[in-house]
């Protein structure tokens, strides 16, 4: 019985190694990422969604927009088109989140320098105060590299319809004026037919990782 073992241990060894090649040949070819979902008004938070959206289930995307950069220049949806972007809403003399978001959308910008494919899109919730010089000298302070990231600001209605009827983002103040807004920690990833791909909280650190790997996933639905 030994002998019999011993006769065909060699054997064994050698179908077990040939299974574990057959297993992993199968595996990596059936493993297929999984594509990134495609977010409608309906299936976001609807404190974050203009009334007249709610129900909206289908062929949503980010809407045509013309501001201004830090440097001055009229920034428009053209500036992003056939490139995936990352959004945010923010304010330059937000002293709570803000600086945390900079910073993670600063790495951001850092990962993807030379990738032509991706680029970063910030707009002020409180144009009123960030102007063309606020936001350059915010740009120059945080390390903004102009051909990658521009910082928007302008009318602040068309601010506001973005945030609600486009990004799907931040939240109506209740005070002021019919267009404040409180914005929220979110960063919005938006594709090539400018559909939003992705949310992620601007504030922790695992979720930028997580946009930074759903930015690779994305790519490839281009290849």
């Amino acid at each position: 019985m030994l002998s019999f073992f011993k006769d065909y241990k060699y054997f064994g060894i050698a179908l077990l190694i040939l299974s574990i090649i057959i297993i992993s040949i199968f595996y990596n070819i059936l493993k297929v990422d999984k594509a990134l979902p495609i977010y409608q008004p309906a299936n976001v938070n609807y404190e974050l969604v203009d009334s007249s959206l709610i129900d909206k289930r289908k062929y949503h995307t980010i809407s045509d927009f013309n501001l201004i950069n830090q440097n001055g220049e009229i920034i428009t949806e053209k500036n992003y088109e056939n490139k995936i972007y990352v959004a945010d809403f923010f304010f330059t003399t937000c002293q709570t989140i803000c600086p945390i978001m900079t910073n993670h959308m600063y790495q951001i910008q850092n990962q993807t320098l030379n990738d032509d494919e991706v680029l970063l899109l910030s707009y002020t919730v409180t144009p009123e105060i960030d102007s063309v010089p606020v936001l350059k000298k915010y740009a120059k302070d945080k390390g903004v590299i102009d051909k990658k990231w521009n910082l928007v600001t302008g009318d602040k209605k068309q601010i506001y319809d973005l945030a609600r009827k486009s990004y799907l983002a931040v939240k109506t103040s209740g005070a002021g004026d019919a267009y404040d807004m409180i914005h929220t920690e979110n960063f919005m990833l938006i594709d090539k037919k400018r559909q939003i791909r992705g949310y992620y909280d601007g504030t922790k650190t695992e979720d930028i990782e997580r946009l930074l790997e759903d930015i690779k996933t994305l790519k490839k639905e281009y290849q």
